[in-house]
């Protein structure tokens, strides 16, 4: 009966981003994952885009944080907030039952992180919580056929976590996961730019450096940008320019160790899958894939063909869409991937 009353929701619980699909709706939440805080009583009072701007802004009273860390909730009580501040926009303060919600969540999570999901979306206000692994999810929405009995790759480079899965027959067949995203690639940014030129900037000039400037392969016009930030010695304003070159050395650590994960799971691939992957490659999606030139770094690194989801940014939202929309194959995917936990 409060099937009858209630809407689907499907969230991409993401460090970086949140996004919220309802079914029949489509993707009506684009966000920051970002709350900002009351200092003394913790109530959060902006979410999303808002709430971002104020990162390193925010007057003595306000702290703005991101409340999920390496693609896993790191505040609670904020994670709790926030998400009842999506649910509540998307399903209206009258509905006469809570949501169904299913999320995606990181494969190499601990089962008290799990528990630590569940439990925010059931307090925000959820009546029933579907939880699945992020890297399959992003495969159904890249449109892999996951039925197949053939060998379908992913690689999801998010915010905190990048996700490899090998998927055949509706199941995951090999699955691997490091905490190594886009923040590891803004925090060797930061690093760079104060030991080669004193200058110390945050984390959002960093992530605009990134996408800007960034590359991991050689550009056929190397890019240059103007940065302003803190002298660290001298303590003052100060502004410097820097080039692709640079920035794409200072990314490089971050990149080899992507790299040397999906080479290892490459090894550990059963010989059968191996031989479907040399004419298949692999899809990328998140926030990573939008690195110029990972595609062509990868592919070197690899030897494999090296393909960019359409949309690698709502991979995984778009993918929550396609499960809602077909109850029996979530049934099916949520059985055959339940056993990876």
């Amino acid at each position: 009966m409060f099937g009858l009353f209630s809407i689907d929701i499907g969230i991409d619980l993401g460090t970086a981003n949140t996004l919220v699909y309802v079914k029949n709706r489509g993707i009506v939440i684009r966000e920051p994952s970002v709350a900002a805080i009351d200092a003394y009583t913790r109530k959060v009072r902006s979410v999303g885009t808002e709430a971002k701007n104020m990162l390193g802004r925010t007057p003595g009273g306000m702290i703005a944080i991101r409340p999920l860390k390496d693609g896993v909730i790191s505040d609670f009580e904020v994670t709790e907030q926030m998400l009842r501040r999506y649910i509540r926009k998307v399903s209206g303060n009258f509905n006469l039952a809570g949501p169904r919600v299913l999320i995606a969540i990181p494969s190499g999570i601990t089962p008290v992180e799990r528990r630590a999901v569940e439990d925010s979306a059931y307090n925000a206000g959820a009546r029933t919580v579907i939880l699945m692994p992020e890297p399959f999810v992003a495969a159904v929405g890249v449109g892999l056929p996951v039925d197949e009995p053939a060998a379908n790759m992913i690689v999801d480079i998010g915010g905190g976590t990048t996700e490899i899965a090998v998927i055949s027959l509706s199941g995951i067949v090999l699955k691997r996961s490091i905490r190594v995203g886009g923040d590891e690639m803004d925090e060797a940014i930061i690093n760079h730019l104060k030991q080669a030129y004193t200058l110390h900037i945050g984390p959002r000039t960093a992530e605009e450096i990134k996408i800007r400037i960034g590359s991991a392969f050689a550009l056929d016009q190397e890019l240059k940008m103007e940065v302003r930030g803190q002298d660290s010695v001298a303590g003052l304003p100060k502004m410097i320019t820097v080039s692709s070159q640079e920035i794409r050395e200072a990314l490089m650590p971050t990149l080899r160790e992507i790299g040397d994960m999906i080479r290892k799971a490459l090894e550990m691939c059963p010989p059968e899958l191996s031989s479907d992957l040399v004419d298949r490659g692999f899809f990328m999606a998140g926030g990573g894939a939008l690195l110029r030139g990972i595609d062509s770094y990868l592919s070197r690194t690899t030897g494999l063909p090296v393909l960019l989801a359409e949309d690698p940014l709502s991979a995984v939202a778009n993918g929550t869409a396609v499960l809602l929309r077909d109850p029996e194959k979530l049934l099916l995917y949520r059985m055959m991937t339940e056993s990876i936990y």
